[in-house]
């Protein structure tokens, strides 16, 4: 079929023997169809070859640009088919249906539509290019769609870049024409506005969702029409620099974006479910970065004990608690506060979140055997004063940390343990020896994130006796919640801070890690030498009228 075409091509002179090489060798390099190359070469127009198809088979050309087609007969051939042949229905008479298609010569295409529709398909010729956008045009932009995208805004700069150093560049015009890339750009840009940590988007058999993560707490925000599921899963996959193929496996991958005048980081996630890839973006906005950790909400002597713990030369600053409770924001901030011309600070972390000026930081690869574990043993002959691991995970991340900790190196990592007591019996459940544990650290901070009370609406909020002695209030403290407002979406709570337990390995403490005492016996101890646990830390919060009640139980539980 090609050598047909490329003859009658020759012997209607539209095109010289050169032309005709040149898009060949452009088709074996590049791929598509010889068409395709034809134009993208320069040698014919996508008007010119339509036309002389038009003729070449005895068909009509149509302008599609210039043709309105109604919704029920752009209904008679599925999205997907009409994507995958490239091709457009334009009317119906009787039991005949116009599709207009850029290759007239695709009998499958003609069979196939043939099949699904019942009908008699009488091919017309129109552009690539128009069918392309006719396609765009009448699957994408359904009233559904029109509907999910009304009251997003449109108005912010969003800019792509494949490389961390590569200049940004603007979406192309015809991307932003696109609807699916429309509204996959407006659901990140609504998410940046509305301050959220992570984007959903989830498949259901007969609908998908996508939800926002703001202040911890998941809320539906749109229900996209579930035939663009595929479309959606695509873009996202593509800005995300994914194989759109590979749908059996989970994938990561980085979206660098530029909303306006803030430069914002996506982490991208996909996990294959039953009816399709449930896609999570981790949203890492430099702009929400908070490193001063005065502003935290610490109480004063246990912020003057961390400040104590990072300032020593050597020993262990260890950081627990779930996933999303703000762990490896708290260790940015402690670096941050030491960062200074005189020390060489080196991180571990898996992935990295935020590049810190001044601090070398070391993105773990662990199916290259790149772990923790060797990064931290690479670290040690780079002559650090301060090294930061994401995470002790193993003995053996956990034994090097020990001995870089007892060898001249003040020792940052995190762990997940329920409390800051409990960490101790941790790395002892690991198999590091409890002498080894109690001579290397110097303190451990469990914390946990709550919501705010939202400043617009705070109002007082009455609590009863038998409440307040349940768990532990004190009877003359004043409680608050939020009413809910536009501020704040009707949920009452606007931002988050932390709760935090912070653990002193005092002499008394070290004593008790010798004798392997409990994580009672260390948390009864670690309270009479002054420690506030995460409830009373919660409880010091709903006291100062900053969180409520509910969020505070929500975070806490009545022993820690």
């Amino acid at each position: 079929m090609k050598d047909k075409i490329a003859g009658k091509l020759l012997e209607a002179n539209l095109v010289s023997q050169d032309q005709l090489h040149k898009a060949l060798d452009a088709q074996k390099k590049d791929g598509g169809s010889l068409g395709q190359n034809l134009v993208r070469t320069g040698a014919l127009s996508e008007v010119a070859y339509a036309d002389f198809l038009g003729r070449m088979y005895s068909l009509p050309t149509v302008a599609l640009s210039e043709i309105t087609v109604p919704e029920e007969i752009a209904q008679l051939i599925p999205a997907d088919v009409a994507t995958r042949f490239q091709v457009v229905p334009i009317a119906r008479q009787g039991r005949v249906l116009r599709v207009a298609m850029a290759n007239p010569s695709n009998i499958f295409a003609i069979d196939d539509i043939n099949f699904i529709t019942g009908l008699e398909v009488q091919p017309v010729v129109a552009t690539e290019g128009d069918v392309k956008a006719a396609i765009d045009k009448y699957y994408d932009s359904a009233d559904s769609l029109k509907e999910v995208l009304e009251g997003l805004e449109e108005d912010v700069e969003l800019v792509e870049s494949q490389e961390e150093d590569a200049d940004e560049n603007t979406l192309s015009a015809e991307s932003q024409n696109a609807p699916v890339v429309k509204l996959v750009n407006s659901i990140m840009v609504d998410a940046v506005k509305r301050g959220a940590s992570d984007i959903h988007v989830e498949c259901y058999e007969k609908h998908m969702r996508v939800r926002y993560r703001v202040d911890g707490v998941l809320q539906e925000v749109m229900q996209p029409p579930v035939k663009m599921k595929s479309a959606i899963i695509s873009r996202m996959k593509i800005m995300s620099e994914l194989d759109i193929a590979e749908r059996r496996i989970p994938q990561d991958g980085r979206i660098k974006l530029k909303v306006g005048d803030k430069k914002v980081d996506m982490r991208v996630s996909t996990l294959p479910c039953i009816f399709g890839e449930k896609i999570v973006m981790r949203i890492l906005d430099k702009g929400n970065l908070k490193l001063d950790l005065a502003d935290f909400g610490f109480y004063p002597p246990a912020l003057k004990s961390l400040m104590h713990a990072i300032s020593l030369p050597y020993g262990m600053v260890l950081v627990t608690g779930p996933t999303g409770s703000g762990k490896t924001t708290t260790l940015y901030s402690c670096l941050s506060r030491v960062n200074t011309a005189g020390v060489n600070i080196m991180t571990a972390e898996d992935p990295v979140e935020y590049n810190l000026d001044g601090i070398n930081q070391v993105q773990v690869k662990d199916d290259v055997g790149l772990t923790f574990a060797a990064a931290l043993k690479a670290f040690l002959r780079q002559d650090p004063n301060i090294v930061m691991v994401g995470e002790i995970r193993d003995l053996e991340t956990g034994g090097i940390a020990v001995k870089a900790a007892l060898t001249g190196h003040l020792v940052l990592s995190t762990l997940h343990t329920n409390n800051a007591p409990a960490t101790v019996n941790r790395m002892i459940d690991m198999g590091i020896e409890p002498f080894l544990v109690a001579t290397s650290t110097n303190i451990i901070l469990a914390q946990r994130l709550v919501r705010r009370i939202c400043k617009n609406c705070k109002t007082e909020e009455t609590i009863s006796e038998e409440v307040r002695k349940d768990i532990g209030l004190k009877p003359d403290a004043v409680c608050y919640h939020g009413a809910g407002c536009d501020a704040c979406g009707g949920t009452g709570y606007k931002g988050r801070q932390g709760l935090y337990e912070v653990m002193v390995i005092t002499p008394a403490i070290r004593e008790i890690i010798l004798d392997r005492g409990s994580t009672e016996e260390l948390a009864n101890k670690s309270v009479e030498e002054g420690m506030l646990t995460l409830r009373m830390d919660g409880l010091r919060n709903v006291e100062r009228g900053t969180t409520t009640i509910e969020e505070v139980l929500r975070e806490t539980s009545g022993d820690g």
